[in-house]
C-alpha cells in the first residue's frame, strides 16, 4: 500500500482559532496571495506561512504559484469528518433531552 499519510489531522489543523480564521477568510475567496492573508492578522507573514503549512498537511489549503507569489485556496472536504462526528453528537444531545422532556412530562 503507498497512500500517503498525512502529517496532520484535520483536528490538529482547526485547533488553533487563526488556522480557523484563515479557513474563513479562504472559503469567502477563490484565492488570497500570502501578503493579503497577512494583512488581516497582527503577525508576520512568517508565522502565516506556518499555520498555512499545518492547514496544508492537513489537506486543508492549496497553493499555486504565481510568479514570485504563492495563492492559497480552500479543500474543505477534510473538513466531512469534522461534520460526521459532530452529527453524531448532536443527535445524541436531541435524543437525551427528548428523553429529559418526556420525564419532565411523566411526573
Amino acid at each position: 500500500m503507498n497512500e500517503k499519510i498525512k502529517e496532520r489531522d484535520v483536528y490538529v489543523a482547526i485547533a488553533d482559532p487563526t488556522r480557523r480564521s484563515l479557513l474563513r477568510l479562504l472559503a469567502d475567496a477563490e484565492e488570497l496571495p500570502l501578503y493579503e492573508l497577512t494583512g488581516q492578522f497582527q503577525m508576520g507573514r512568517t508565522a502565516v506561512s506556518k499555520h498555512l503549512a499545518i492547514l496544508k498537511e492537513a489537506d486543508l489549503v492549496a497553493d499555486r504559484k504565481v510568479g514570485r507569489e504563492t495563492r492559497y485556496r480552500l479543500n474543505a472536504a477534510p473538513l466531512q469528518e469534522v461534520k460526521d462526528w459532530v452529527s453524531f453528537y448532536e443527535t445524541f444531545w436531541k435524543e437525551r433531552v427528548a428523553l429529559l422532556q418526556n420525564l419532565l412530562l411523566e411526573e
